[in-house]
């Protein structure tokens, strides 16, 4: 494809490639399926895009059949190791993206159906997993990787509580519960692993009024000694050059310190301090993004995709997006890293799953502790699905993003640290 085309079709929010039929939107009723057809603005690309991601793991967690199904690509010699957790991975990283369009209550008529079937599925997903005499029972205290994903699944809680905890049957609810709290046995890694104890135990105060606030209060002070400045954190007490302010520590800490605030335990003087960071990582994350779509390829954990701007996308959710930059602006530099990390062949195998790469399918790029439940955190890059169609995220008109603008030669303004 033409590169000028590309970048050009990313700019109006037309799909440079169509997104194929799937099976879990065709068995939707024929007015919510998804169609061969182009789609006619961002966000119904954004939906039909992220219901592609899902629908393999969606449908087979739902059924209890999971396990039994998800094939499990990792590095050579890590598939065995894999297995025992990336089940867990594929549940708790498809859920934490797909958990606000989940929540949304005044969804576009258009988008209803489709809703409401993954929301059952998801909470039928859940059930099974929790549930100890079921074949689809997963592993949440073996090991240390359990933690991680057992994170994800309450972050997931935490954006849809009413569809992911309230209408979840009792039993069920129990038995979250009881796999959450088991988690208890691991110890973190002294790193942003500290925030996955902190965000398990924020959803456990919130859903059942007791969660371990020693947990929280050490990883939000540990993580306030560990700021860099200029809106960035370390991992653990040492910078590292990678995404995981965005994959793991601001979009995990402000919601940790949130739930907190509104359970009266924290300072709301204190979110405020990390919005205030929040926003200007937002703004360095919205420049990072390359005219084409693409961006650096630096660090760990490449193969999440754009998942290494989820926190871009919960600042447009959150209303944390700073003052210089528009909503359409933001949308049109997510809209392209979408299309430049989900569109290239062989992102998917033939069956539907998630194969590990950065752009199409590159297992060189996978570490030891990747496999194929892992790539599902590029779901957190849809966030703000969950704002309504008539919000300005949504409704504003498409603007190019920072770089695309400056090496078009437009005008921009100067950029400022913190």
């Amino acid at each position: 494809m033409n590169r000028r085309n590309f970048v050009g079709r990313a700019a109006t929010g037309l799909s440079a490639l169509a997104v194929p039929a799937s099976g879990w939107a065709a068995a939707s009723p024929p007015e919510a399926a998804h169609s061969s057809a182009r789609p006619t603005n961002d966000r119904a690309y954004w939906l039909a895009t992220l219901l592609r991601v899902v629908e393999s793991v969606l449908t087979n967690a739902a059924a209890g059949r999971l396990k039994a199904t998800m094939p499990v690509e990792a590095a050579p010699g890590q598939q065995e190791g894999r297995r025992a957790v990336t089940h867990l991975e594929a549940l708790g990283r498809t859920l934490t993206g797909l958990a606000p369009w989940l929540e949304l209550k005044d969804v576009p008529a258009d988008e209803a159906a489709r809703q409401q079937r993954a929301a059952e599925q998801a909470r039928q997903a859940i059930a099974h997993a929790v549930s100890p005499q079921d074949a689809d029972f997963l592993n949440f205290n073996q090991g240390g990787q359990p933690v991680v994903d057992a994170a994800f699944l309450a972050h997931a809680l935490l954006r849809a509580p009413s569809h992911l905890w309230e209408k979840l049957p009792a039993a069920a609810q129990t038995q979250l519960v009881q796999a959450l709290q088991s988690t208890r046995v691991i110890k973190p890694v002294y790193s942003n692993w500290l925030l996955f104890s902190a965000i398990i135990e924020a959803a456990l105060l919130k859903f059942t009024g007791s969660g371990d606030l020693m947990r929280m209060d050490y990883a939000i002070r540990e993580h306030q000694t560990w700021y860099k400045g200029d809106g960035t954190y370390g991992d653990g007490p040492d910078f590292h050059w990678d995404y995981y302010n965005s994959y793991v520590i601001q979009p995990m800490l402000l919601d940790v310190v949130g739930t907190l605030v509104a359970a009266g335990k924290e300072r709301p003087e204190l979110l405020e301090t990390l919005r205030t960071r929040a926003r200007r990582y937002a703004a360095v994350q919205e420049r990072l993004v390359a005219p084409d779509g693409s961006f650096a390829a630096f660090g760990r954990s490449l193969a999440y995709r754009c998942g290494a701007f989820q926190h871009l996308a919960q600042c447009a959710l959150q209303g944390l997006l700073p003052e210089a930059l528009p909503a359409g602006q933001a949308r049109g530099a997510l809209t392209a890293v979408i299309r430049r990390t989900l569109e290239a062949p062989g992102t998917f195998d033939a069956q539907g799953w998630l194969q590990i790469g950065l752009c199409g399918h590159q297992p060189g790029i996978g570490e030891t502790y990747i496999s194929t439940g892992s790539l599902y955190l590029c779901t957190t890059a849809f966030l703000p699905l969950g704002l309504p169609a008539t919000h300005a995220f949504w409704a504003s008109p498409a603007q190019d993003w920072t770089a695309r603008r400056i090496w078009s030669g437009q005008d921009v303004h100067t950029d400022h640290a913190l």
